[in-house]
């Protein structure tokens, strides 16, 4: 039995008139005599009545006074919902199908409601269903505890839902389908030349992910690539083939990845830096000031150190609670708001001499200044303002001919 796992979003099932773009894609993978998994998230977005942020509007949250365990209860409607709704809808157009929620599907997850994570998927009864169907259409975003409590993944859910499928069923393939034709060079609302490419690493998408690009959550890459399972990002409303994201190694597409020293451009708005003075004790008061901010759950990121100064980035909505942590331990931190988080990722950077040099140039001769720099093997950050943020992702996206 040939298995293929295709995920589709809100928007994708948001209407009847989308969802028929999404049974296209499921015929053609009937057609190619495939058994099918359908993953679906909840229908569409705020202010669609059963979108997972309207629902949640529904008990006031976050004033709500339910508990967790009761608010993955109704966080889990959506995604049943949008499961019976497109079976009933493939069953109209003669597809053999029936709608499982997550729990049925055998997803086992930890007891961190509203945040649970993955410990074992037992796929018996999605396998029972295939003798006698040809779509199985699993509500995504959802499992249950060993004891049979409902819980919900976080955001981008229902892609670790797909991925984690996909392994335990060892598919062939992970499609996730999307508003757009696949991963993108940078963001298309900021680039124009932006281009989509037609094949990435692991390590490399999930760099992207994590660094603002939001096509695919970065959790479902790290369990497809951990499962070595090939995922595809592909786009409901065309026929494109996407992007296959894979290992570097021979695959079962038969393909490699192209080393090249940069293969997107990704970023994050809405960020404060803070640089901290420090003293002759330097190391015990950046132990004093990171554990003061664990504490308090202020994320930190972005950090450069040296013997006399700290620097790192925070989420802007916090800088207040953050500025007032600081204070409070007797530092006078020095604060710049509406920063953006510039991030040039590729898998062939590593022992490129030049790539740095040239990310500077760039900018610099855009006049954009670099408030912040750090590097890793895969990527280079650059902290500007948000001001010039448009400008800087265009200038790198233009030095690396990523249109190209």
């Amino acid at each position: 039995m040939q298995i293929l796992v295709q995920k589709f979003g809100g928007t994708s099932v948001q209407s009847e008139e989308n969802r028929q773009h999404v049974i296209r894609h499921i015929k053609a993978a009937l057609r190619e005599e495939y058994k099918l998994v359908v993953v679906v998230s909840a229908l569409g977005r705020k202010p669609d009545p059963y979108a997972t942020d309207s629902l949640l509007n529904l008990i006031q949250y976050p004033e709500q006074h339910n508990s967790a365990q009761e608010t993955d209860l109704l966080l889990s409607c959506g995604e049943i919902i949008s499961s019976v709704v497109l079976s009933n809808e493939l069953q109209r157009d003669h597809v053999n199908s029936v709608a499982i929620t997550g729990s049925l599907a055998g997803i086992l997850t930890n007891n961190d409601f509203t945040q649970a994570k993955i410990l074992e998927v037992k796929p018996d009864r999605i396998l029972e269903a295939l003798q006698t169907h040809d779509v199985v259409v699993v509500a995504g975003f959802q499992g249950q505890t060993e004891d049979g409590h409902v819980t919900t993944l976080g955001r981008g859910g229902s892609d670790t839902s797909a991925a984690a499928l996909g392994i335990a069923l060892e598919a062939n393939c992970v499609d996730i389908f999307t508003d757009v034709s696949g991963i993108m060079t940078a963001d298309p609302r900021m680039v124009d030349k932006a281009r989509a490419l037609d094949i990435v690493s692991y390590s490399e998408i999930c760099n992207m992910a994590y660094q603002g690009a939001k096509v695919i959550h970065p959790r479902a890459v790290e369990i497809a690539m951990q499962g070595k399972i090939p995922l595809r990002i592909r786009s409901t409303y065309t026929e494109e083939p996407g992007t296959l994201v894979t290992d570097a190694k021979p695959n079962a597409f038969d393909t490699d990845i192209i080393d090249r020293p940069i293969t997107g451009i990704a970023h994050i708005a809405g960020l404060t830096q803070i640089k901290i003075a420090l003293s002759e004790d330097a190391t015990n008061q950046q132990s004093q000031i990171f554990d003061a901010m664990a504490k308090a759950d202020v994320s930190v990121d972005f950090i450069n150190s040296s013997p006399t100064k700290l620097a790192f980035t925070i989420p802007g909505h916090i800088t207040a609670d953050a500025v007032n942590i600081l204070k409070s331990l007797g530092f006078k931190p020095e604060i710049t708001k509406d920063c953006a988080k510039i991030s040039a990722i590729g898998g062939g950077m590593t022992g490129v001499p030049g790539v740095a040099a040239k990310i500077v140039q760039a900018l610099s001769k855009a006049g954009v200044e670099i408030l912040q720099t750090a590097d890793s093997h895969t990527t280079i950050w650059v902290l500007t303002t948000e001001e010039d943020m448009r400008k800087a992702v265009n200038a790198l996206h233009e030095a690396f001919e990523l249109n190209k």
